[in-house]
């Protein structure tokens, strides 16, 4: 019996997974959530198999999300079930450790193989999202210079995609937590990201890191 969690900011979507999932042999769904504020919580108490996220929820991103469900248990599976196939996201989420990209306009029959195929040890894409992890990998290598990122901000990027805190960069290079927020203000503006997940994932892909 493979047990599952759906975070799903749409009521109606989530109604239906809940009731796809949960009438299909073999699967149990123990939890909706229509964020992941308290997914730490969640994840603890109910222990899914696979988690079935969506990226665009209110206060906690899902990009988000999947971070915290790795820090508490890294052996749960999490499939992202979103609308976005732009790359910022995709890579943001594979950076964060997430096990699947699947889109919503996917079929149910695809959604019941990716949760199959992530217990097996598969890691289940849409088609599209496939050729873009594929087409990064082939890509040849850039320097990512066309940023502009200065050594003290790529120092910076590489703290932070070893999970260090702001704080903890602040003591690790000797500024203060303020400055590194200036920091991280001039690396979100010059890759054109929103966030510290983006920027790591960007900064990997151009080989700024």
């Amino acid at each position: 019996m493979i047990s599952v969690s759906i975070y799903e900011d749409n009521e109606k979507l989530r109604d239906v997974l809940e009731m796809l999932i949960s009438t299909t042999d073999g699967f149990k769904v123990l939890g909706t959530y229509g964020d992941c504020q308290n997914v730490r919580a969640e994840i603890k108490a109910s222990r899914p198999d696979v988690v079935i996220m969506d990226i665009d929820m209110p206060e906690c991103s899902g990009i988000d999300g999947v971070k915290l469900i790795k820090e508490i248990d890294v052996t749960v599976k999490v499939i992202m079930h979103t609308v976005f196939d732009d790359d910022d996201k995709l890579f943001a989420c594979l950076s964060n450790g997430a096990d699947g990209y699947l889109l919503k306009r996917d079929t149910y029959v695809q959604l019941m193989f990716a949760i199959r195929d992530v217990m097996e040890g598969g890691a289940p894409m849409s088609p599209g999202i496939a050729r873009k992890v594929l087409t990064v990998f082939h890509k040849p290598k850039e320097t990512g210079e066309q940023y502009h990122i200065t050594p003290r901000e790529q120092q910076v990027l590489q703290l932070l995609s070893r999970g260090f805190s702001y704080r903890m960069i602040g003591l690790e290079v000797s500024i203060s937590p303020e400055t590194v927020k200036r920091h991280l203000k001039n690396i979100y503006q010059k890759l054109h990201v929103q966030c510290g997940p983006e920027a790591v994932a960007k900064a990997i892909r151009e080989k700024i890191i």
